[in-house]
């Protein structure tokens, strides 16, 4: 197989594409934005470590990509299934709760980060 300069520059466009299409159409897509920009504003204001900083971004990818995927089962489950139908309902449903499941685990670890930080400034 040859390897393809154009072609891996054009599966960039195809991601940041999708990326747009989500950001454009998904409300949830964007609250996890303005998570992720709380998170990064916390991390700023509580000088997180570059460790931390690790953790945090992998937690938001982690959220964001959910999201995403969540969209495209969504979407590919309405395709094939426009209709009522109750296995796609649960393919829904456990979708969105891996959202979910991802978002939780995200704010948990946000909260191990920060949570003695901020103490530690209140106490002072």
């Amino acid at each position: 197989m040859k390897f393809s300069v154009r072609k891996f520059f054009k599966s960039f466009v195809y991601a940041c594409s999708g990326i747009k299409e989500v950001f454009s159409h998904e409300q949830n897509f964007k609250v996890h934005l303005l998570a992720a920009f709380l998170v990064v504003l916390f991390g700023l204001l509580l000088k997180a470590s570059r460790l931390e900083w690790c953790v945090l971004f992998l937690a938001v990818a982690l959220v964001l990509a959910a999201e995403m995927l969540n969209t495209a089962i969504e979407k590919l489950c309405d395709l094939t299934h426009p209709e009522q139908n109750e296995t796609i309902r649960i393919v829904k449903d456990v979708s969105a709760g891996m959202v979910l499941v991802c978002a939780i685990g995200a704010a948990c670890t946000g909260i191990v980060i920060f949570l003695p930080n901020l103490i530690s400034l209140l106490i002072k």
